[in-house]
């Protein structure tokens, strides 16, 4: 009888806990919301290339082995530079653009000998 009332008990709260969780509705998980859609991914690639174009107008930067990407208006900045100077001015530049609401500087500096 008690195994009957615990098997009752789990048969009808197994419904309740997708809606005490968020199940069933939109967007339910972090990953769902965080996915851009097809236009902010278009604005992200136009933001990133938009520093880029930058990088490449600059004597310091052109040939700098720089990555670029962008979220939401996020910059984030990657590689390799030789100098703290040059670091710093990519990091000026990207703020300077257009679009760009913060950046993310995740530059190294590799000193040449």
């Amino acid at each position: 009888m008690r195994s009957l009332a615990i098997l009752i008990a789990a048969i009808t709260l197994s419904g309740c806990s997708a809606m005490m969780l968020g199940g069933g509705s939109t967007a339910s998980t972090p990953m769902e919301r965080d996915r851009a859609t097809p236009a902010a991914q278009a604005s992200d690639s136009t933001l990133s290339s938009r520093v880029r174009a930058q990088y490449a107008k600059d004597p310091m930067l052109a040939q700098a082995a720089i990555t670029v990407s962008a979220a939401a208006g996020m910059v984030t900045l990657s590689g390799t530079v030789s100098t703290y100077a040059a670091r710093e001015s990519a990091e000026k530049l990207a703020m300077a653009t257009d679009g760009v609401k913060g950046v993310d500087n995740n530059i190294t500096v590799n000193y040449e000998k």
